[in-house]
């Protein structure tokens, strides 16, 4: 579990004003020397990721982040990147010592909980002193709490059970791509074209995930590259349940495979894996209504070295522009970056998000229905533009939903 990806890990942010032990608590967790400790207040700057296996929950990410009373300017644009990990957690630690808890604290709290984040408290230095019974049941009135002590290894079964006890019963759910959509046994060809942009020697994360989750369905699969798959199609008995291409392909594809097998996309596949299908569907409807000069904000979860005819930077905007016969104007942003004007937008454009978690995608959709701005992924944009998002997305949802 050393090599899941960082998508599919629980993210557990861990929260606090200075020299509470964060630091600490993150390497008594991690059993490593993950983060600096220091006696010496404001040691954490930027948030640090740490993956990692915490039985029996599994593979986690564990997010450590900067003091919440940090002071001056610098120490406020920390707070800042501190408040944005809330994007993507799915779990909190605050962690506080025995002179117990602040405004700070319980402002953090109500953060959460208007973001439905679930929180525990964590009252460390126990092997110092301990918290009075007053500010203790003040603490244990708003959130689970437990007392520990960095320093005592025995603690962190503490922790453990309080995440599982915690944790939303949607992560312990399997989850799956697309193995539920075919019957056992059933037979699927995935397409996988070898471009510029496809990794030397592997394949990309969706590529795999939907490989694995075919073999755990006690499925079949097929891969071939687009200028195969007329050969792949024909060496079957029977016609394959589904065809599932590289979104980049799909006008080549839809084109080859007959109209009575079922056609998507891996990014279509990952709308519903890690988004809201209905609302990215609504997204990629709404192409059809934007004006000239209008702002397109495209959103990527990965970082890379764009490259030439890169398809958020080069493709997708050809598309869009081809498709409204209008001129727009594009913005990208990469990583955990996203933009607070997003009133400033017409539309979001997200990709598929295979490098981060749901929790962080569906943040996004949440921050564009507030501001009533469409949102949707790659692969729905392209099938739009193309003009077959009806068949791209039939057999995930039913006939009247799609336009």
């Amino acid at each position: 579990m050393s090599n899941t990806p960082k998508g599919l890990r629980l993210h557990i942010g861990i929260f606090g004003k200075r020299n509470m032990g964060k630091s600490s608590l993150i390497n008594l967790l991690s059993g490593q020397n993950t983060s600096i400790v220091s006696e010496k207040k404001g040691t954490t700057t930027d948030p640090v990721n740490k993956p990692m296996e915490l039985l029996p929950i599994g593979p986690v990410m564990l997010i450590d982040t900067a003091g919440l009373d940090d002071i001056g300017e610098i120490g406020q644009l920390r707070i800042q990147k501190t408040l944005q990990t809330l994007d993507r957690i799915d779990i909190a630690l605050i962690v506080s010592d025995y002179e117990g808890w602040t405004e700070i604290e319980y402002n953090l709290l109500k953060k959460l909980k208007s973001l439905s984040i679930p929180a525990i408290a964590i009252i460390n230095k126990k092997d110092i002193a301990t918290i009075s019974e007053k500010n203790l049941e003040e603490i244990e009135k708003s959130l689970p709490t437990i007392q520990i002590s960095t320093k005592d290894k025995k603690d962190i079964d503490k922790i453990k059970s309080a995440l599982i006890q915690n944790t939303p019963q949607s992560f312990f759910e399997n989850t799956k791509i697309l193995s539920d959509l075919i019957p056992e046994k059933g037979h699927v060809i995935f397409v996988i074209p070898i471009d510029k942009e496809a990794p030397k020697g592997r394949l990309i994360l969706p590529q795999v995930q939907a490989i694995r989750d075919i073999l755990d369905g006690n499925q079949i699969c097929t891969i071939c590259k687009t200028s195969e798959l007329q050969d792949a199609i024909q060496s079957l008995k029977t016609p394959p349940c589904l065809v599932v291409t590289d979104s980049q392909a799909f006008y080549e594809v839809d084109k080859i495979v007959p109209e009575s097998i079922p056609l998507t996309s891996f990014s279509i596949l990952f709308a519903r894996l890690k988004g809201d299908f209905q609302e990215f569907l609504k997204g990629a409807n709404a192409i059809d209504s934007l004006k000239n000069g209008a702002k397109v904000l495209i959103a990527e979860s990965c970082t890379h070295h764009p490259i030439e005819d890169d398809i958020a930077r080069v493709k997708i905007p050809k598309l869009l522009e081809k498709k409204t016969e209008k001129s727009l104007i594009f913005e990208h942003f990469s990583g955990h970056d996203f933009p607070n004007n997003l009133e400033d937008y017409q539309l979001i454009i997200h990709c598929g998000g295979c490098m981060t978690n749901k929790k962080e995608i569906l943040s996004r959709i949440l921050k564009a229905k507030q501001n009533n701005i469409p949102i949707t992924n790659y692969g729905m944009a392209i099938a739009h533009c193309i003009g077959i998002l009806k068949r791209a997305s039939q057999i995930l949802i039913k006939d009247e939903d799609v336009r």
